[in-house]
């Protein structure tokens, strides 16, 4: 199945386009720290866009909202890539900007969401407050999809899945040479590993950062990235060296304080260090996840 897409804009002054030849245009939206610093991507096309992932808070999902209805062009549908809430608890005001638009995920994704989707707002709902989803009725569920493929205006975007872990995947648009990289790439942040518990996972993890960049893409927009990072093949290396430290360093704590000081050492000043905090837990089974 194949599903045809559509437009570009900005989000508020915030929105950043790519230098990228022929049809397409993709431009992502830096959430920065209360969204987890999220880069929720436009791809756009001469007619139509399509949305790859929302965002965390509702104060995102609006600003995205209104500098896709700016652009004047229809939005086609938007893609979830992952089940973690900070790529759809947004998209409540964009789907109300865009109620034409399909909202859609593979089935696995489809099936964590539902899974987790209460827990996750007993968690964060009384945080976000009015600026996030309070009930079951304010998330925007999307249907689910499990093709290969989407198209913006018959350029391919190919949808791959990560080999050897569940449920993720990140995207790639051959015309552009572009990756949009989801929960699977981070940038100048530290990379949430608690989804990951196991060294067999993380292996794999990396593995498939060397099959990407195999493909020697142009462009890599990260799932998380802080301002400034640059989004290219570097997000990679930097997922990459991140994860085999976390490696090195996890065999050498004795706990997760120091497994926590020891990366922190490695990698000073990255932002979203509740990644770390809860990676840590996790990694040293102080802490249950998922």
């Amino acid at each position: 199945m194949k599903t045809s897409l559509a437009a570009a804009a900005a989000l508020g002054a915030s929105g950043t386009a790519f230098a990228a030849g022929g049809k397409l245009v993709p431009k992502h939206f830096p959430a920065g720290p209360n969204g987890f610093f999220r880069e929720p991507v436009l791809l756009s096309g001469p007619t139509e866009a399509v949305l790859i992932d929302g965002g965390f808070t509702y104060s995102d999902g609006r600003a995205l909202a209104e500098a896709i209805k700016a652009v004047g062009k229809p939005l086609r549908a938007i893609y979830v890539s992952q089940s973690d809430p900070d790529y759809y608890f947004s998209l409540k005001p964009v789907r109300q900007a865009f109620p034409d638009a399909r909202v859609l995920a593979a089935s696995a994704t489809l099936e964590a969401i539902k899974g987790n989707v209460e827990k996750k707002l007993a968690t964060w709902g009384p945080q976000l407050k009015e600026n996030g989803p309070q009930t079951l009725a304010d998330v925007v569920m999307p249907e689910a999809f499990d093709g290969a493929t989407l198209e913006v205006d018959g350029e391919r975007i190919d949808i791959v899945g990560a080999e050897g872990l569940a449920n993720r995947r990140y995207l790639f648009v051959p015309s552009l040479g572009a990756v949009v990289g989801g929960v699977m790439i981070f940038s100048g942040v530290h990379v949430w590993t608690a989804d990951t518990g196991t060294a067999g996972q993380r292996a794999a993890w990396v593995a498939n950062l060397d099959k990407l960049a195999a493909r020697k893409p142009s462009i890599v927009v990260p799932g998380h990235m802080a301002p400034g990072a640059a989004p290219d093949l570097t997000a990679v290396t930097f997922t990459r060296n991140y994860l085999l430290a976390f490696e090195d360093e996890l065999a050498r704590a004795a706990d997760a304080a120091s497994l926590k000081s020891a990366m922190e050492k490695r990698f000073p000043d990255l932002g979203m260090g509740v990644a770390l905090d809860i990676g840590s837990k996790v990694a040293k089974g102080e802490m249950k996840w998922g």
